[in-house]
């Protein structure tokens, strides 16, 4: 019998460090993460964009900070700016537990 290998869909955090909405929103995304035991739901990226100017452009990001669901190797989602918790929570819905 052979083990079937289950990959986690990625949640791409776009941020700023140097950003008090990018700060707000990790918190509002951790709360979200928390509240139903979905830690291990995403495999989770946090991608600083004037470090990695070159996956802000390759991701066609905008505005910072973005949630971005990637899943076998495609762009599932895009979320830009999310205003809070329940945000957070309806654009990941479909992947929560």
């Amino acid at each position: 019998m052979t083990a079937i290998t289950v990959q986690r869909p990625g949640l791409v955090f776009f941020q700023s460090s140097s950003s008090g909405r990018s700060r707000r929103v990790e918190g509002f995304l951790a709360q979200v993460l928390q509240r139903r035991a979905n830690h291990d739901t995403f495999r989770i990226y946090r991608v600083d964009a004037k470090d990695q100017a070159e996956l802000v452009e390759r991701f066609g990001i905008n505005t910072i900070p973005t949630l971005v669901i990637v899943e076998e190797q495609r762009v599932k989602g895009q979320l830009s700016n999310p205003r809070g918790c329940r945000e957070i929570e309806s654009f990941l819905a479909p992947w929560l537990h």
